[in-house]
């Protein structure tokens, strides 16, 4: 499964899109598989960190820099660049806004070590991230918006994103390790848990696209101008992330982390904010959702370009995650 995991995920998008159209009704129930599927596959990437490679992580300060610059400096002025072009609709306008402008603190992790990058330096970034974006995320809006959408921000679903997200996973992952160090039953089950990374990326991305294919549905001709733009972003955003990488002199996998930082968006966690909004913003969770389809493909393209933009002459490649 390792050497075939592109045509494993690729084949878990069409069976979750097959699912979300033939079964629409199993939407809702599997909306709530989201964040337990998400969780547990987050726990098998966190135990492939080790403790003492996070701390070391913890002091990467160029890295950290670059993770900052890449995505509350480079994004924002990408982000203003399409902005006038974008379809008029406030209510579209405002959910492009919210999932663009929010950097990815997940399964951002999951994908970037799949494609080589250090899982650690990310590990180590998100709450930073997430603190960053809580902080400057109602400062866009007011910038892009004006201050009527301002106030749409609220804390409580980050807060809850990063306790169920990133905290439990990485408490049982460390306690995993610890185990695993002090007891031969707890290396083999640590051995076992990692082997399950690409069925759990499989089973987050199908749960994903189904749970979220019966709600495009009536919108679906109100939000299709924006899939361009989330196509563009992606195709921009691999770039710009290159040439932040390369500006602060980051090796291949800290580089490669940096390229997907920029890449991935917050949209499992903006989405509860986008559901919370008034009834004459409702398109706004169906542009949150559609970004959200466009993504899981487009992380599927980055893992097998972004070692190719760039490469490891040392074979890092064969030491994935590290």
């Amino acid at each position: 499964m390792e050497r075939h995991q592109v045509a494993v995920y690729v084949g878990a998008l069409a069976v979750g899109a097959l699912v979300g159209w033939i079964a629409p009704g199993a939407g809702p129930g599997l909306e709530y598989a989201i964040n337990p599927v998400l969780a547990a596959l987050l726990y098998v990437t966190f135990l492939q960190v080790p403790v003492a490679q996070l701390g070391h992580s913890l002091r990467a300060g160029r890295f950290l820099g670059a993770a900052l610059v890449v995505n509350f400096v480079v994004v924002p002025l990408v982000v203003a660049a399409m902005f006038a072009f974008l379809p008029a609709d406030q209510a579209v306008r405002l959910g492009v806004l919210l999932v663009l402008l929010a950097p990815c603190v997940d399964y951002v992790i999951a994908f970037s070590g799949l494609a080589g990058g250090s899982s650690g330096k990310l590990l180590a970034a998100t709450p930073l991230l997430l603190l960053v974006q809580m902080a400057l995320l109602p400062g866009y809006l007011l910038l892009f918006l004006g201050p009527e959408l301002a106030d749409v921000v609220e804390i409580g679903p980050f807060v809850e994103a990063f306790i169920v997200l990133i905290v439990i996973p990485l408490t049982l992952a460390w306690l995993t390790q610890g185990w695993a160090a002090r007891r031969p039953t707890g290396q083999r089950v640590a051995d076992a848990v990692g082997t399950t990374m690409v069925p759990l990326m499989a089973a987050t991305l199908l749960t994903v696209v189904a749970s979220q294919v019966p709600k495009l549905g009536d919108g679906l001709a109100a939000v299709a101008p924006v899939v361009p733009f989330y196509v563009l972003f992606l195709v921009v955003m691999a770039f710009a992330g290159l040439a932040v990488a390369r500006l602060f002199r980051l090796d291949v996998p800290a580089g490669r982390a940096v390229v997907f930082t920029g890449a991935t968006r917050n949209s499992l966690v903006v989405l509860p904010l986008a559901l919370a909004l008034p009834d004459r913003l409702a398109i706004t969770a169906l542009v949150v959702v559609t970004q959200t389809l466009v993504e899981v493909v487009g992380m599927v393209v980055y893992v097998r370009v972004v070692p190719r933009l760039l490469p490891d002459p040392v074979g890092v490649d064969r030491v994935r995650g590290q």
